[in-house]
């Protein structure tokens, strides 16, 4: 590892603004004026990097995505740059013909809003994939859309119970129409074909080049267990640890499963002591999934959907809640909460408030918060680990969710901004496969509350409409969500989210100031990233070449 010198542009530090930073041996070792920080590299040859205006900040750090499913996805029957039912089966169709020794069709990533009532119908696989099973989980892979061979297979019929937690679409004689919701997609999941250990290793090296492209240079990954016919994934992070592939700095929520109790806190502290030893990955995190989402129904809400007459379902017992996080206090982790319905988010919080210790607890989503429960993030010090680019107008909400909240309970959606006021901290993720793993989009809605244009969903009437503007955050909570908020969930707050002296070299120089009025955040890009002062992605930037110094001089290069 060299040294390096930025200047010529602005340099956020997450605390403020400075027009200079110097680098050495990958840690930060100066940031302020172009003397100080030159005068920091003094008789060392260091690299010159003249941003030209641009900003330099801290690299991003994903609070809650899905790399190796993400990125599985991708490399498999990939529908989620798709948006409507003729392109999902055109797309179906084409891999059924390109991979004809596959004995299944796998991959996902569909919108519910592509089809009426959110739902797909198995004939339409069945017509374009031959006869063969086919599986595919939606955006946010709480249902998938299955053929008439895949339920065949599974044994699925009209006389099949729905299994706890979850649900089977059925017709009005009971048949089932296609889609299986939450845990019935496990009725499925075990026949699919097992990914090998080379899958799994090639699809994380994928989403590490893909998220480093996007100046994300570190992640939270929000299940590492086995879920919804993905394999566990620490074994994946391990080898990839131990060969040095792995240079994002990850921490992964360890998967809390759904249908077992206290027993397996045991378990997990297995699980985290396999960790202990990795250099770039790390396991004190539990993950629980107290609900499912609204679009399905699944979504615990305090109230009766309207026209329902039911509240969705809490995945963990409320008691039950309470004592297991209570108990994964004791046992030192932190936990990452699933809470999409205000009863869930409720449920959550109230586990907290019950346990004996704050251990940067952190609830994902928020879909729907109650206005009472809103102070309690700050009171309590639990973090709001928010999706911002769901926050807008957009058709699948719109019509699939709005209607069946009704106009008092429409009103608590995603309130970032009332969070922050009452002293909330936040976190920021992506969520990724569920939507797209760039910031700038997310963090366009986060401060505008709009669709970004020429996106997918911004052709709905209303999408250019604010959703509830008063709950806009501004660019620095934004960023700051992003980098400070993401690290400290994450436990890595002393390493990264700030770029101060003494902290790690994680560093992403944009494409322009975001600051600058009138720049269209959702267009920003990472021209530069690095991780501990090493480039892993120059998007045809130049660097200046080092020279090498004479005693008592900074060389400079550039």
């Amino acid at each position: 590892m060299g040294a390096m010198l930025f200047t010529g542009g602005p340099v956020w530090t997450g605390e403020g603004r400075a027009e200079a930073l110097a680098v050495r041996d990958g840690r930060i070792v100066a940031v302020g004026d172009a003397r100080s920080a030159r005068d920091a590299l003094d008789g060392i040859a260091f690299e010159h990097v003249d941003l030209g205006g641009r900003m330099l900040m801290p690299g991003f750090h994903d609070a809650h995505v899905h790399p190796v499913s993400g990125a599985l996805e991708r490399l498999r029957c990939d529908l989620s740059h798709l948006h409507d039912r003729a392109a999902y089966l055109r797309t179906v169709g084409e891999y059924a013909k390109a991979e004809p020794g596959r004995e299944w069709i796998t991959g996902g990533g569909w919108s519910m809003s592509a089809f009426p009532g959110g739902l797909p119908r198995r004939e339409d696989l069945d017509a374009v994939a031959s006869g063969r099973p086919v599986f595919l989980p939606n955006r946010d892979h709480h249902s998938a859309w299955v053929s008439t061979a895949a339920l065949e297979r599974a044994g699925i019929d009209a006389g099949t119970p729905d299994p706890a937690n979850g649900r089977i679409e059925r017709d009005p004689d009971g048949r089932p129409t296609g889609v299986l919701h939450e845990a019935a997609m496990d009725l499925v999941t075990p026949l699919l074909p097992e990914d090998t250990d080379e899958d799994y290793d090639r699809a994380l090296m994928e989403a590490q080049r893909y998220l480093f492209s996007l100046g994300i240079t570190g992640w939270q990954d929000a299940i590492v267990g086995a879920y919804a016919g993905s394999r566990d994934q620490l074994g994946t992070y391990l080898r990839a640890d131990a060969a040095g592939r792995l240079r994002a700095r990850v921490a992964g929520a360890l998967w809390w499963e759904r249908d077992r109790g206290g027993e397996q806190i045991a378990d997990l502290e297995r699980r985290r002591a396999l960790a202990a030893g990795a250099a770039r990955f790390r396991a004190g995190i539990v993950k629980i999934m107290q609900d499912g989402v609204a679009e399905n129904f699944t979504a615990a809400m305090i109230d009766p959907y309207v026209g329902k007459g039911f509240c969705g379902t809490s995945n963990v017992d409320p008691s039950r809640l309470r004592e297991h996080v209570a108990a994964l206090d004791r046992a030192g982790f932190a936990v990452h909460f699933h809470a999409i319905g205000d009863r869930a988010v409720r449920e959550c919080l109230d586990a907290v408030q019950a346990s004996a210790n704050a251990r940067r607890h952190h609830i994902a989503h928020l879909h729907v918060v109650h206005p009472d429960d809103v102070p309690r993030f700050g009171a309590l010090g639990v973090t709001a680990n928010i999706q911002a680019l769901w926050a807008t107008h957009h058709e699948q909400n719109d019509t699939l969710c709005v209607p069946f909240f009704g106009p008092e309970r429409a009103a608590h959606q995603y309130p970032f901004g009332a969070i922050a006021r009452t002293g909330g901290r936040l976190a920021a993720g992506s969520d990724w496969p569920v939507s797209t793993p760039d910031p700038w989009p997310a963090i366009h809605v986060a401060v505008n509350r709009t669709e970004p244009e020429g996106s997918a969903e911004s052709a709905w009437p209303t999408s250019q409409t604010p959703m509830l503007p008063e709950q806009a955050l501004t660019l620095t909570q934004a960023l700051t969500a992003y980098t400070a908020g993401s690290a400290y969930v994450s436990h890595l707050d002393a390493e990264i989210g700030t770029l101060t002296p003494g902290k790690a070299a994680d560093l992403v120089v944009l494409d322009r100031d975001p600051f600058e009025p009138g720049t269209t955040l959702h267009d920003v890009r990472a021209d530069l990233v690095f991780i501990d002062g090493e480039a892993v992605h120059d998007h045809g930037s130049t660097i200046g070449a080092a020279r090498p110094a004479t005693p008592g001089s900074a060389a400079r290069a550039g």
